[in-house]
């Protein structure tokens, strides 16, 4: 995916202002920033969900490829209707069915289901879940999409600290396998640990781009956050921690 002066505007005001932003195979970026800093709008103009200025690959494709090429996962956690489990999950492969069902499509399923822990989950009413359960089937849902790129708006918010790093480590190993992978993240810890770049936004202009430790330095910090952190190397890697607030004069 390239952005290339991504803008989008409410009225006059830009909310994304001016982004370049190129998404490389391999790379699992957590896209960080303030509430308001726009990181969900851009996401949407980057899918042509909305209307913007400046370019995206991904926007300039038909809808039919743009599917293909990309899944989305949305903030909003909405199960519309009580289907099972398996059902829900193989809406994914939507963008890729030229008739019924075929033995490749259901593989795609039962491996979507097993990477999100909901092989026993299959037959349940995806309504009937909590709602933690529910946000993994819809996890599930997008990596049965089977696309080279993934984009996801918040997708471990709520859930309990282990369903957070085993969503997270799924996103991490979809990276490792060659594709790319874009999450918005407001939790700055799993962020630092997990993702391998790190895009910082406020006021919708990226302040910073680049490896977690560099982004999440005490300048970017109290600029944006107005908080300081406590950093740490771990045998699994960098441990990230806000610990006060700054003076927001810093």
């Amino acid at each position: 995916m390239k952005l290339e002066n991504l803008t989008v505007r409410r009225g006059q005001c830009p909310v994304v202002d001016g982004v370049d932003l190129t998404v490389a195979k391999g790379e699992f970026i957590g896209l960080i920033g303030p509430n308001g800093a726009g990181k969900t709008t851009l996401l949407r103009a980057a899918l042509g969900l909305l209307p913007f200025e400046g370019q995206s690959s991904l926007a300039s494709l038909p809808v039919a490829a743009r599917a293909r090429a990309a899944a989305f996962l949305p903030q909003g956690r909405d199960i519309a209707w009580p289907v099972g489990v398996a059902d829900l999950v193989a809406l994914g492969r939507g963008p890729h069915l030229a008739g019924a069902m075929t033995g490749a499509d259901r593989a795609a399923v039962d491996h979507a289901l097993d990477r999100m822990g909901l092989a026993g989950f299959r037959a349940r009413q995806a309504t009937a879940l909590s709602g933690g359960e529910q946000a993994r089937v819809l996890i599930a849902r997008a990596l049965a999409q089977d696309t080279p790129l993934l984009l996801a708006d918040e997708p471990v918010a709520g859930l309990d600290p282990e369903a957070q790093l085993r969503c997270m480590q799924v996103f991490a190993d979809l990276a490792a396998e060659g594709r790319g992978v874009v999450v918005a993240i407001h939790d700055l810890g799993l962020a630092a640990r997990h993702c391998s770049r790190l895009v910082m936004l406020d006021k919708g202009r990226v302040v910073a781009d680049g490896p977690p430790r560099a982004v999440l330095g005490a300048e970017h910090l109290a600029q944006v956050f107005h908080v300081r952190g406590y950093h740490a190397e771990t045998p699994e890697g960098l441990v990230f921690q806000p610990i006060a607030l700054v003076d927001r004069r810093y």
